[in-house]
């Protein structure tokens, strides 16, 4: 009999536990990273539809805590200097999911995990890609578009939001609101959208609640870590992770 569906003994359920603190721990160090930590690892005992299951409730808590962690006020004023951004990111991504039946997933993959990777790699070798730290309409409108398109085509916007980011020299505590917010608004749309899919059910809500405490616990430790580290040292733990990132992506695309 399962503990949880999908699963089938106390050991995997304190694997999916520890997996759920890893996945808390990052997010709470650089802002993101935990859908990826948490599907993986799931997935490798698990099905697909459990491991997607089991991720969608503790990341929409803890984005909720990342984005408010400042306070009401701060979220709604990262809403406001990114909302030309998030708007032109909104409206792409609706229009290019209708592109999904004609694009090969693993060619979207593999083209942003390309271009991450490109972009980390200058970065480490000093050649930055900078943008001006109030960018105007047309910036926003622009990233914000490629962004809502990569989101739009293969499901993953993350990686360019925090490439974005980082590009903008954002500071730490801004940067991890601001992902906080964007991934929170995306986090609500998921919830509705995999609860009418039948992924977030009656069967599966259960695991899925059941990980919010540890990945609660792992963002706590994570955001304890972030708070003791300097700008410079965020910057360096962002990029090694969107660097694992990219190199995933890359793979995941070359096997098809």
């Amino acid at each position: 009999m399962d503990l949880f569906f999908g699963i089938t003994s106390p050991a995997i359920l304190i694997f999916a536990f520890l997996i759920s603190i890893l996945g808390g721990l990052i997010k709470g160090v650089v802002g993101f990273a935990m859908p990826t930590v948490l599907v993986s690892g799931l997935g490798s005992f698990a099905t697909a539809e459990v491991a997607l299951a089991g991720m969608i409730m503790p990341t929409l808590i803890t984005n909720g805590w990342q984005a408010l962690r400042q306070g009401p006020r701060a979220a709604i004023e990262s809403l406001n200097k990114f909302r030309v951004f998030l708007l032109a990111g909104f409206v792409v991504m609706m229009l290019s999911a209708q592109l999904v039946p004609l694009v090969p997933g693993w060619l979207l993959l593999l083209v942003i995990g390309v271009l991450i990777t490109l972009f980390i790699t200058l970065q480490i070798q000093g050649i930055r890609l900078r943008l001006p730290g109030h960018p105007g309409r047309r910036t926003q409108v622009a990233i914000g578009g490629v962004t809502g398109f990569m989101g739009g085509i293969s499901g993953i916007w993350g990686p360019p939001t925090v490439a974005m980011l980082t590009a903008l020299d954002t500071e730490k505590k801004e940067q991890i609101r601001i992902q906080g917010v964007i991934y929170g608004l995306g986090s609500v749309t998921l919830v509705a959208a995999h609860w009418g899919s039948g992924v977030l059910r009656a069967e599966t809500l259960p695991l899925s609640l059941a990980l919010i405490p540890t990945a609660v616990l792992g963002m706590a430790i994570g955001f304890r870590i972030q708070d003791r580290i300097d700008q410079s040292t965020f910057k360096k733990a962002t990029l090694a992770v969107l660097l694992i990132g990219g190199l995933n992506l890359i793979r995941r695309g070359l096997a098809g």
